[in-house]
């Protein structure tokens, strides 16, 4: 048995106890959850199995524990098991499973923490998306993070995960973007409803570097060169600020093709099919409310012209079409009412939202520096860029700060706190956990000593060692959890509450090489086996958030 199946050796000696009694084996559940209790004296792990069951069949859960714990009590690898309460099972591992999570972890490398919960599932996660007329800024910066940290731990459950950037290149807002970059090239000031910013001015020259004809060129000639290069120009620029950040998308769709490829009409006409389509007053109609949308949606105006809302149908519906089980929006703060319309999408479609959709939103951020907010950027005008934050506190601070938190809230971000190098830096503790083992290790082997190919995991019995090795034997569970409710903010809180608390703590009390010409015993052989799978534990979490490990800090 191992701490990992130690539920399954659980739910065999609750079926022993069913058969022996004659009780109803149908009332057994198909997997059960143990606990660790939050005061390690109770024991390694708890279980509430028998509350659950004694009242099912008719046996007080007290004595139904009872029963549980002698048949616990055979099993190998259970040391003890305590009854407390009306029927809680606390349960006490013999050292030796619990040392031997290092050895599990150390052969597994790189595949541990990952798991097969979403195997099957075709995921689209659509994130960023942010128009082509300016830099990535900091609102989109932590979507960036957030997003590409979600991918990474969807996929680490077993999901296809495509990650997708919609580029919205058809609408007004590009067409804005163009007069600008005339404007600015020709001496004048933005138009009214245009973009500002020195970012502007920038593109301008390079496209005038380009192709110095288009000076002076009357607005009905020059306007498209500018649209087209402009266009290019910017989100080449978008492009290369999200790969130095990290984050490589596997599509860039756009929504330009999406109506040039006739997509809006095949959607209108599935929708049709549907029966969710209606016409009232020369303009197609999507008939939403069926569905607790607040209003019926105009899908084309009685001018002919297709709305916003039409791309987005055809844009869900493409999605499927392609292919993808489940389709998750990652959206501002800003786009709230979009959660209705798009559920309303997908039902209208014959989906079923709450399988087929998933919209999650995320607050704004401020960025400050000790404690004041940082200026306005010079290059974008009123916003601060992702590669401006980037240049202030490096790639690995930048992501590890932005997806640590919950995207449910704000977050203030303080330069100064996110650099420092120090303990206080939640960045900076984990990977200097990191570093530190990697310092133990190389000392050793620096002294000629090795682990070996394997180790006494019954040597690994100090309280520090036991607390470590359970709280390693966690991290798939935290990597299916974050997975299952989309929240990679729970490896870095694992990463530093728990992996990187504990190292240190165990550290401090627990000699790992030995000191001067001490002998080496067969301890310190274990406890490098235990360095190691810390070591790599903290490595894959941080894969996961898309931050580096390091070596030496």
């Amino acid at each position: 048995m191992t701490p990992a199946n130690l539920a399954d050796t659980v739910l065999s000696a609750a079926r022993a106890v069913f058969e022996t009694r004659g009780l109803d084996l149908a009332a057994l559940p198909a997997t059960t959850a143990l606990e660790r209790p939050r005061n390690p004296e109770h024991g390694d792990y708890a279980s509430t199995l028998a509350l659950q069951l004694g009242k099912k069949v008719g046996v007080a859960p007290r004595e139904l524990a009872a029963a549980l714990a002698e048949e616990l009590g055979r099993r190998d690898g259970i040391k003890t098991v305590e009854i407390a309460g009306p029927g809680f099972l606390n349960i006490r591992l013999d050292a030796a499973v619990t040392g031997a999570i290092a050895r599990l972890v150390v052969e597994a490398g790189a595949a541990y923490g990952r798991n097969t919960q979403l195997t099957g599932q075709r995921i689209n996660l659509e994130f960023v998306s942010a128009n082509p007329t300016g830099p990535i800024h900091l609102g989109h910066t932590r979507w960036a993070a957030v997003g590409d940290s979600l991918r990474r731990v969807l996929a680490a459950a077993g999901a296809e995960v495509t990650s997708e950037y919609y580029i919205n290149d058809a609408g007004a807002q590009v067409d804005r973007f163009a007069r600008s970059l005339y404007a600015a090239a020709n001496g004048e000031p933005a138009p009214e409803d245009g973009y500002g910013g020195d970012y502007i001015g920038e593109i301008a020259q390079r496209i005038l570097s380009a192709d110095p004809l288009l000076a002076g060129q009357p607005a009905e000639t020059a306007l498209p060169e500018f649209w087209s290069l402009g266009y290019q120009l910017m989100l080449k620029e978008i492009r290369e600020s999200l790969e130095r950040f990290g984050v490589h998308f596997d599509v860039w769709f756009s929504e330009k093709e999406l109506h040039e490829g006739g997509a809006v009409e095949h959607a209108i006409a599935e929708l049709r099919k549907q029966g969710h389509i209606f016409d009232d007053g020369g303009a197609v109609w999507l008939r939403t409310t069926d569905f607790t949308d607040d209003k019926d949606r105009v899908l084309i105006r009685s001018n002919g012209e297709k709305t916003y809302f039409a791309a987005d149908a055809a844009y869900y519906i493409n999605k499927r079409e392609r292919g993808f089980d489940k389709c998750i929006y990652l959206l501002g703060a800003d786009h709230h009412g979009y959660i209705g319309r798009l559920k309303a999408i997908a039902a209208c479609a014959g989906d079923d939202p709450k399988q087929n959709i998933e919209i999650l939103i995320g607050q704004l951020v401020n960025l400050v520096r000790a404690g004041q907010p940082v200026r306005l950027s010079k290059r974008a005008g009123n916003i601060i860029t992702l590669d401006e934050l980037v240049d202030a506190v490096g790639v690995d601070a930048a992501r590890y700060s932005l997806a640590r938190s919950s995207t449910d809230s704000m977050l203030t971000l303080d330069i100064e706190e996110i650099t420092k190098h120090s303990s206080d830096n939640p960045v900076f503790y984990v990977q200097y956990a990191h570093a530190r083992i990697s310092s133990i290790l190389r000392n050793a082997a620096e002294k000629k000593i090795t682990r070996g190919d394997d180790f006494d995991p019954s040597l690994l019995a100090h309280e520090r060692e036991n607390s470590l090795l359970k709280t390693l034997g966690q991290f798939p569970a935290v990597v299916a959890t974050a997975a299952e409710l989309r929240e990679p903010h729970r490896i870095a809180v694992y990463l530093e509450e728990r992996v990187a608390t504990d190292w240190h703590r165990f550290y401090d009390a627990c000699q790992v090489v030995p000191k001067g010409d001490e002998p080496v015993a067969e301890v310190n052989l274990a406890r490098l086996w235990l360095a190691e799978a810390t070591r790599t534990v903290i490595a894959n979490g941080l894969d996961l958030l898309g931050v580096s490990a390091p070596e030496k800090m």
